[in-house]
């Protein structure tokens, strides 16, 4: 029973129910540089959780740019952008991104999960109507409820269904916006956006994609999903982050030049959020020059990518729905997946555990993301650490 002196003593009867369960996790502390190798909790393993794509978190240029911007304008802008905290870097990086995206314009907000929370709230309506798949991200869902639109959730990928719920709609009142993943983050799965897309437009819906985990890993020099269909034009709101393969922080939003000012005025993490640090912003902008000037980084993540998951499956692994670098090791239920993140980390590999409600109970994983940073030697370990360590749990 929660002790009547202790109002709060309900979380820690959670908390000792996940430790009898095998679920509780313990942060890991990184004590390096967020590298294929880093060192975590004084030990040096290979890194398969990170969101660092392209290996940009250590890049020379990034550390440069990021130092460059401290000497010249201090450590914070000091407010909000809509006071005194918008800085000639932040209308740069803006105007960067925007060109690389092909779109008029572009607001970069703190972080991903902001821009989708605040973008959805802030340009829809409770007489409004959203269109979503199932294994959005948490951050659409949140910013899906926040709009108090009512949400109509299709089956995963089923474009046919989408495009039911919006023919159902037709009649009904309000703006109807369809929304989807561009990269599902948790089975590396690409959205069909061909068909979404083609929906949207028949039924004069607002179209929006989270290119979050797209970003720097699919298209031209990592333009995104909306790059890789060929596609421009035909999404309204585009939305991105900093935060994985640029290397830095922070997400974005890409669209019209109304859709940004109508942010600037309404997106609620944009109006009450201190702008970006002068060496975030700079680092971001060099970022994308990297981009542009060394292709050669994607091109390495996907040779990466393809080894290993070629070496799981030849292990005996299941990896699901997988397309892109994001590699789930599929064992099903929660505790067995922290075991094997477990024993994995015993063996010299850090992956993550990740069970229900993140996942639906039953498809429990181990997720994994290769860089373009690590080597075939690193890859070759951390197979041969699965290999161990799923023989010692009867996973394979």
């Amino acid at each position: 029973m929660t002790s009547a002196g202790n109002p709060l003593g309900y979380l820690s009867e959670q908390l000792d129910q996940w430790r009898r369960e095998g679920t509780y996790q313990r942060l890991r502390v990184l004590e390096s540089e967020s590298a294929a190798e880093s060192r975590f909790d004084g030990k040096q393993v290979i890194n398969l959780a990170s969101n660092n794509y392209l290996g940009l978190t250590t890049h020379p240029k990034l550390r440069e740019a990021a130092l460059a911007a401290v000497r010249k304008y201090g450590v914070g802008s000091g407010a909000v952008r809509t006071i005194s905290g918008t800085m000639s870097l932040h209308l740069e990086l803006e105007e960067r991104i925007a060109a690389f995206k092909n779109v008029e314009a572009c607001v970069v907000f703190q972080s991903g999960f902001a821009a989708n929370a605040g973008t959805v709230a802030a340009v829809l309506t409770p007489e409004d109507h959203i269109i979503s798949d199932e294994l959005n991200h948490a951050s659409i869902i949140d910013g899906c409820r926040l709009s108090k639109a009512k949400i109509h959730v299709f089956p995963h990928k089923d474009v046919a269904a989408a495009e039911q719920k919006l023919a159902d709609l037709r009649d009904t009142p309000g703006r109807k916006l369809l929304i989807t993943d561009g990269v599902f983050s948790m089975d590396g799965d690409i959205g069909p956006l061909p068909g979404l897309v083609a929906a949207a437009q028949a039924h004069g819906a607002i179209m929006m994609v989270d290119d979050a985990h797209a970003s720097g890993v699919l298209g031209r020099n990592g333009r995104g999903t909306i790059d890789h269909f060929g596609v421009h034009g035909r999404v309204q709101i585009q939305v991105g982050t900093l935060s994985k393969a640029i290397g830095v922080l922070g997400g974005y939003v890409c669209g019209s030049r109304d859709l940004i000012e109508f942010l600037y005025h309404r997106a609620r993490p944009f109006l009450f959020s201190t702008s970006h640090p002068p060496a975030v912003a700079a680092a971001c902008l060099a970022a994308f020059d990297v981009l542009e000037e060394e292709p050669e980084r994607i091109q390495a993540l996907w040779d990466n990518t393809r080894y290993f998951k070629a070496g799981l499956a030849s292990a005996g692994f299941q990896t699901g729905m997988s397309e892109t670098p994001i590699t789930p090791v599929i064992v099903g239920e929660a505790k067995q997946a922290h075991e094997l993140s477990r024993a994995l980390f015993d063996e010299g590999v850090l992956a993550t555990g990740i069970g229900f409600p993140t996942v639906p109970r039953g498809k429990a994983r181990v997720r994994t993301i290769v860089t373009a940073t690590h080597t075939r030697a690193e890859l070759d370990r951390a197979l041969a650490a699965f290999g161990q360590a799923g023989k010692k749990l009867g996973l394979i």
